[in-house]
């Protein structure tokens, strides 16, 4: 039986298996994507709402999503799209080839699109299309966008980066713990594809405070740290953290994030950071 080698879940599929990500199914003993311009979601967004706050400020962007994650983030608020594809999604899906897409973007130039971002469920269970439609994009010069969970290996992230001019990936937390026992992910995994991103491209990170997981101090302290030491190559040291709020969702009802830790939170990262946003406040 093939083995996927997109991300740490490293499925096992059988002819005809989806695997736990719901956008990978071994067909021919071999595992393609299932969701290949598949499009469950696409608007025009502003770009801070990525959130990219230091690329193209003020300028739009074509968000588009398709359905499928390898995390199982028990707050997740696109989980529809994430988990739930063993049932039919209420909106539907569109299929959208990746030079119809890159058309699409060029149309909305006059509203001041720059782009296309690959955002709303997981893009890289997906990531050929994210690649061939980036492809299509940079032919009509305008620019890419990916918002990730960065939680792949290093042979999908050295394939889907060069092809991406700005990124937002999560670091969720700074614990092994966090990312096995909560989200089902693997930390190492997300610092490698940062770490690498940020050589070739315009990296942000977003962490999600969740009340009595990832919200001391010390640990705060640890990942801002780890953000400062990163650079781009050229002994840069500019990567921007989101910090933001967390709110109930799916399968976490616990109380919403204090606005008051988000600023307490903010104050600690900048200690170490130039740029530190909040968000959801």
């Amino acid at each position: 039986m093939p083995i996927c080698d997109v991300c740490h879940n490293h499925c096992n599929l059988t002819e005809g298996a989806t695997g736990l990500c719901k956008a990978r199914i071994c067909k021919g003993n071999t595992i393609i994507s299932k969701s290949f311009g598949l499009v469950t979601s696409i608007a025009l967004d502003p770009i801070e709402k990525k959130p990219l706050n230091l690329f193209y400020p003020g300028s739009n962007i074509i968000s588009v999503g398709s359905f499928g994650c390898n995390l199982r983030c028990p707050f997740c608020q696109n989980h529809e799209i994430s988990y739930g594809f063993d049932k039919e999604y209420e909106y539907g899906v569109k299929h959208i080839a990746p030079d119809e897409l890159a058309e699409i973007a060029e149309s909305y130039k006059p509203q001041g699109n720059i782009g296309v971002a690959f955002t709303y469920n997981e893009p890289l269970v997906g990531y050929e299309y994210v690649i061939d439609t980036a492809k299509e994009v940079h032919k009509r010069g305008m620019k890419t966008v990916l918002v990730s969970n960065g939680c792949v290996t290093e042979t999908i992230a050295s394939q889907v980066i060069p092809h991406i001019d700005a990124m937002n990936i999560d670091l969720k937390g700074f614990t092994d713990s966090y990312y096995r026992d909560v989200l089902g992910g693997d930390r190492g995994l997300v610092m490698d594809f940062i770490k690498r991103a940020v050589s070739s491209s315009h990296v942000e990170v977003t962490t999600l405070i969740i009340p009595g997981y990832n919200d001391s101090d010390e640990e705060m302290r640890k990942l801002s740290k780890w953000i400062s030491d990163l650079n781009d190559g050229e002994g840069r040291h500019s990567v921007p953290l989101h910090i933001s709020r967390y709110f109930p969702r799916f399968k976490m009802n616990i109380p919403a994030t204090e606005v008051e830790s988000i600023y307490h939170l903010r104050d600690v990262a900048r200690e170490m950071l130039d740029h530190v946003f909040t968000g959801n406040c």
